[in-house]
This record gives C-alpha cells, sequence and structure tokens, in this order.
C-alpha cells in the first residue's frame, strides 16, 4: 500500500484516498474478489485504475457507456498512462489495430463494452495475455433486481470462469439495493466480507420537490442561477425538445441530449456543456453517464423517474467537486403515466414488470412523504440517517397539524371497501362520485360515501399518497396497487395512535386589513397607469393571498394563485417591496 499511495499522489495528484477507496485497492493486491458501492462522485474508478498500474500486464475493464470510456481513456492517456478501448463507435481498422497492440502490450488499461465479451476474437485474445484484474464498473447492470439490468453482462460470470479464479474481480456501483447486492456478490463470486460499502450520503447535495406551478418554478429558477451550470433531465425525447425550445426562447443559453440526435450533434452539445458554452443541457437519462464535469450546480428532473436507484444515480451529477448543489424533483401526478407506459411495454416478464411497479411506487412516495427526503433515500438502500438540515421537507416551515380525524376517515373507507381497490377508487368513493365503478360495486351505500366531498379530489389523493408514504396504507403489486391497511393504519382507526402533518404556515391578515389595503392601493396605481381595470392586474383573491403567505421572493411569490411569470415581471418588484416592509 505504500506503493499505492505514492502513485495516488504522484500520478493521480490526491493526497489521500476518499472512503472504502483504500480497502478495496488493498482487496485486489491480495488477489480478493470484492465489491465497491460508493456513491456517484465518491471515486470508484481510482479503485481499478491505481492497481492497474501496479500490477503486471492488463487490467480489462467491462463498462456500458461508451462516453465514460472515451472520456476516462483520455485522461488517462493524458496523464501518461497507456489506455484504451473497444466499443461500436470504431471502425474495423481501429478496432483490429487496437487489438494488435493489445496483443504486443502496449496498454495497462482496456475498457470493453459488455456486449465485446461475446466476441470470440476478444475472448481468445485475453486468453493469450496476461489479464491481472477485472474491474466491472456499473455493476448493478448484472442483477435482473437492478435498475438498469443488462442481459449481456450475464456473459461475465462464463468469461470469468475462463481465467479459473486467479484473476481479482472488482465490481462498482454507485446504486445498489441489498436485494441487488447480493445478487451481485452471487454472480461474481464476491463473499460477504469483501463487500465494501461507503455511506451513500451526499452532504453537499440539498434535495428538494415541487409539487405547485413547476413549469413557472423551473423558469424562475434558471434565471436565478445563470451563472451555474446544470441538467434537466426529461423522460422522453418529446419532452426533451418541448423544454429545449422553451429555454431557448426564453434566452438561457441551453443544449439537448437524446438518443434521437446524430452522434455528431450529441457528442458537440455534450462537448458544449463539458466547456462551459452552454448553462443547461436538456436530456434524456442517456446524458451525464461517466461524464466528469465536476461543476454541475444542479439536476432537475422534469418528470418522476421509474425508481429510486436511477433517480439517486442522475441527482448525483450534482456537485461531485464537493460544493453545494441541489437535486430537484418537479413532481406532477401525471407523469406517473408516463412511467407506467414504460413498464408495460418493457420486455420484461411478469415478476420483473411487478417488480417495477413496486419500486415505482417507492419513487412516488418520495414525492409524498414529509420525511427528510435525503433520509429516506438512506433507508431505501439499507441505511440508516439523521434528518439533512437541507432538503426542501427538512427547511419546512409548515405548521404541524393533527389530521387524524380525516385519516380515520380514509382508513375506514379502504377497510369499507373491502381492502380490494387503488386509490383513485378510494378518493372517488370520499368524494361521492357517481362514478360508474362506484355505482358498479354499490359503494354509495357505504356510510363512507362522499364523507369528504368538501375536499377537491387533488388534496384527497396527497391525503391518500401521504398515508402511504407515512406508511398507515400500503399498496400491494402490480400496475394497479390495492391499498390495505398497516398496523400504524389499524392503530390510527382504533384511536390508539394520532396522525399529524406538516401544512403551509398561513400569516394571518393584519388586525385592520392594513397590508391588504396597502396591496390594493399600489394595484390600483399600476392599473391606471396602463389605463386597465384593477383585477385585471391581480384579483381580490391573489391580494389576500399575498397578504396572509407574505411571499418574500419570487419564487415564492410564483406559488400564489394567480401570479404567472408574465405578471410576475411585470408587478413583483412592486408587490414584494411592500410585503418586505410589512410587520410578520
Amino acid at each position: 500500500m505504500e506503493n499505492a499511495t505514492r502513485l495516488l499522489q504522484e500520478t493521480f495528484g490526491y493526497q489521500g484516498f476518499r472512503p472504502g477507496q483504500e480497502e478495496l485497492i488493498r482487496h485486489v493486491l491480495e488477489k480478493k474478489n470484492v465489491l465497491g458501492i460508493m456513491p456517484t462522485g465518491g471515486g470508484k474508478s481510482i479503485c481499478y485504475q491505481l492497481p492497474a498500474l501496479l500490477l503486471p500486464g492488463v487490467t480489462l475493464v467491462v463498462s456500458p457507456l461508451i462516453a465514460l470510456m472515451k472520456d476516462q481513456v483520455d485522461a488517462l492517456v493524458d496523464n501518461g498512462i497507456p489506455a484504451t478501448f473497444l466499443n461500436s463507435s470504431l471502425s474495423a481498422m481501429e478496432n483490429q489495430s487496437r487489438l494488435q497492440d493489445l496483443a504486443q502490450g502496449r496498454y495497462k488499461l482496456l475498457y470493453v463494452a459488455p456486449e465485446r465479451l461475446q466476441s470470440g476474437e476478444l475472448v481468445r485474445l485475453l486468453s493469450c495475455i496476461q489479464v491481472s484484474l477485472i474491474a466491472v464498473d456499473e455493476a448493478h447492470c448484472i442483477s435482473q433486481w437492478g435498475h438498469d439490468f443488462r442481459p449481456s453482462y450475464l456473459a461475465l460470470p462464463t468469461l470469468l470462469a475462463t481465467f479459473s479464479g486467479e484473476v481479482p474481480v472488482i465490481a462498482l456501483t454507485a446504486t445498489a439495493t441489498p436485494q441487488v447486492a447480493k445478487d451481485i456478490q452471487e454472480l461474481l463470486a464476491i463473499p460477504d466480507e469483501n463487500l465494501v460499502q461507503t455511506s451513500f450520503q451526499r452532504e453537499n447535495l440539498a434535495f428538494s420537490v415541487v409539487k405547485e406551478s413547476p413549469d413557472t418554478f423551473l423558469l424562475e429558477y434558471l434565471r436565478m442561477n445563470q451563472s451555474s451550470a446544470g441538467i434537466l433531465y426529461c423522460a422522453t425525447r418529446k419532452e426533451v425538445e418541448k423544454q429545449y425550445q422553451r429555454l431557448q426562447h426564453a434566452g438561457i443559453k441551453v443544449g439537448r441530449y437524446h438518443g434521437g440526435l446524430s452522434e455528431q450533434e450529441r457528442t458537440r452539445n455534450q462537448e458544449d456543456f463539458i466547456y462551459d458554452r452552454i448553462q443547461v443541457m436538456v436530456a434524456t437519462n442517456a446524458f451525464g453517464m461517466g461524464i466528469d464535469k465536476s461543476n454541475v450546480r444542479f439536476v432537475i428532473h422534469q418528470q418522476i423517474p421509474g425508481n429510486l436507484e436511477s433517480y439517486y444515480q442522475e441527482a448525483g451529477r450534482a456537485g461531485r467537486d464537493g460544493g453545494p448543489s441541489e437535486a430537484i424533483l418537479l413532481y406532477s401526478p401525471q407523469d406517473i403515466q408516463i412511467q407506467h407506459y414504460f413498464i408495460q411495454q418493457s420486455e420484461g416478464d411478469l415478476a420483473y414488470k411487478q417488480q417495477e411497479y413496486l419500486k415505482l411506487r417507492e419513487m412516488n412516495q418520495y414525492a409524498h412523504t414529509q420525511m427528510c427526503l435525503q433520509r429516506y433515500i438512506l433507508r431505501y438502500f439499507g441505511e440508516s440517517g439523521s434528518d439533512c438540515g437541507r432538503c426542501s421537507n427538512c427547511l419546512d416551515e409548515g405548521e404541524t397539524v393533527e389530521i387524524t380525524r380525516e385519516a380515520q376517515m380514509v382508513l375506514s373507507c379502504v377497510k369499507r371497501m373491502g381492502e380490494r381497490f387503488g386509490k383513485g377508487l378510494v378518493v372517488q368513493v370520499l368524494s361521492g362520485s357517481k362514478n360508474q365503478k362506484v355505482t358498479q360495486w354499490h359503494f354509495e351505500t357505504l356510510s363512507t360515501y362522499g364523507l369528504m366531498k368538501d375536499w377537491r379530489q387533488k388534496d384527497l389523493t396527497d391525503l391518500v399518497e401521504y398515508l402511504t408514504a407515512s406508511g398507515y396504507l400500503d399498496a400491494g403489486d402490480g400496475q394497479f396497487p390495492a391499498l390495505r391497511l398497516t398496523n400504524s393504519g389499524v392503530a390510527v382507526l382504533k384511536g390508539e395512535e394520532n396522525v399529524y402533518r406538516k401544512q403551509p404556515k398561513v400569516r394571518q391578515l393584519e388586525t385592520d386589513d392594513a397590508l391588504f389595503e396597502r396591496l390594493r392601493l399600489k394595484r390600483n396605481q399600476l392599473a391606471q397607469a396602463q389605463n386597465l381595470p384593477p383585477y385585471v392586474v391581480f384579483s381580490d383573491q391573489t391580494l389576500r393571498e399575498l397578504a396572509q403567505k407574505q411571499p418574500q421572493s419570487r419564487l415564492e411569490m410564483l406559488q400564489i394563485k394567480g401570479v404567472g411569470v408574465n405578471k410576475l415581471d411585470k408587478y413583483g418588484e412592486d408587490f414584494l417591496e411592500i410585503l418586505a416592509t410589512s410587520e410578520k
């Protein structure tokens, strides 16, 4: 390890190992198979690049990411380390030339796509040269329970068998649940004592969920952060194009990246982003894998991803340099249907699809929990942790109110419906809907029918989602999961446990309505100056909500009903000036 420490400093320029790196490297040098689970930006590549320089022969790196291969090989070569890659981006002549150089021992690291391991020519060559280490990057791809399962990875155990167990294997991933980790260990013959897992916690990353007016929030956020680089992830190519045009029209320096573009345009846009020629990259999840741009300050998801593994991996591309960064999820309920469609269209069997529905349900609950968002993610990956103090839930200044009675209404309705139906029908029964399915099952005869008819369906749905995320209800498997009461839910129904929930803090109107009058006076002045009726500027309802909630920033003001981007630009500063000087 003395030589390893010296190389770390002299060749890679780091003064010390990050958590987990030294232990992983020691296992490799002792020729033991090892699995490393480290968060994005945790320094996984050093764990095989450094041993490659200490071991004789070549290190084989298996990776599904063409962009990562090129970036890492370029960086290694620039650092004086002989390395190359083999993938579909090469011509036949380039491929053959690199194989010849490999046979002559001119490389220390060889990056290959997993599909290449099914090539007889490459496997025969590898059996004739000295391979001292096999690194399996993105190792979750080998597990059928992983979020990005690749059947081509299943060729790995067969390949490893050809080396008679003499070549150590280092498997690395940023996102693995306990189930996925166990799967990787079994397939690659990695004992439990050789599992090295660092904390999933990212202390420089602040997580947020935005549910109200996501489109207006996005534009305002980007305008406020014009000096910072970020990624906007979209679920479909169509959405990428839509947001790209929208942001471009708004004057934001933006690029796009998806599979429908030519390779030349993708490469050009990627380089524009890396070299800070554009501020924001709007992309599908194909972008960013293996990109070592360290100064990404924010990652925003325009739609909800299909699972927490994907989300955490993509969000982790923010703040790789350790600087304060943000990961923001813009949540709209209809976006869940996009992910349902992806699962339906997948080629997996029924068991696989049910597993994906469960993952999507967990992702949806993340958007509705009032638990610390970082702690929620840690719990999903089997790690306990304390509240982060910087996510949108930790910083929520809402007032905690008791909602036991409302929760009992929902829980009672689920029980009386036989715990056989999903949230959609439960909400319809509670709201007194005359939907055909309600009458078909004679649910209009239930005592809970119409019990919450004064609630908006959206608010009722949010309440059901909250009770599910909080563990009072459990949703079953499949695409249309039936709600069931948990033990905690039964305790609430029996009156043995109370339920609490945060709600936005509403500042009371001044006793003489003085603030409302000041806002109304300003509205009248602005309206007269433009020869407009006052209500065209803002309605009385909007003024009263401004007086009650007293927003102190443009982003906060956007959450007020009746305030859009145009009116914010026209009138925002005038009203914020009044609100800033009011007594709270």
